[in-house]
């Protein structure tokens, strides 16, 4: 049964050591999440334990999927601090276990965090993704709209440069209207 939940305090050790297990699956599988090879269980776990802090600091969002008590997915939400842009966010991070795919469990992430995000009175999200990967596919059923193209911009984990597409949708300020 699949559950997704805003973590908002430390997470147990078992969701801790999945959540490890997740980044390394998903740059293993070739997301382009800020990787060019597989991290560290060592650099992975301070990899998380720094999202979690800048959730405790207020700075972030972060939802889990999990499917029968195990971590199927992941995504993240950044919060603007600056005083004029606090009405938008930027999605991050959109991982779904190998294991878990194509059972729209990015969806139902991308769609927890559209609900909170609009909940939190924000009316604009941004979102950066390698051209033509499968999550671009999803970001656009979702209703998000293609800014443009930047050639280049990140490495892949099979060393090549990638073009990233930039993308945003308008929420609604009322949670659940989008």
């Amino acid at each position: 049964m699949l559950r997704i939940s805003e973590l908002k305090a430390p997470p147990s050790l078992e969701l801790f050591s999945e959540l490890v297990e997740l980044l390394q699956d998903a740059i293993s599988g070739g997301a382009s999440i800020g990787w060019t090879e597989v991290p560290s269980t060592k650099d992975a776990r301070n990899y998380w334990t720094r999202v979690l802090e800048a959730v405790g600091r207020g700075e972030r969002l972060l939802f889990v999927a999990t499917d029968n008590h195990v971590c199927a997915g992941a995504i993240q939400l950044a919060l603007e601090p600056r005083q004029n842009g606090r009405h938008r966010g930027e999605v991050q991070k959109l991982m779904v276990h190998s294991q878990f795919r194509r059972k729209g469990i990015g969806r139902a992430l991308v769609t927890a965090l559209e609900n909170s995000a609009a909940a939190r009175g924000l009316t604009l999200l941004l979102l950066d993704v390698r051209s033509g990967d499968v999550a671009e596919q999803l970001y656009r059923r979702a209703g998000y709209q293609l800014v443009g193209s930047v050639p280049g911009y990140a490495r892949s984990t099979a060393g090549t440069f990638d073009p990233t597409s930039i993308y945003y949708r308008q929420l609604s300020a009322a949670a659940g209207e989008m």
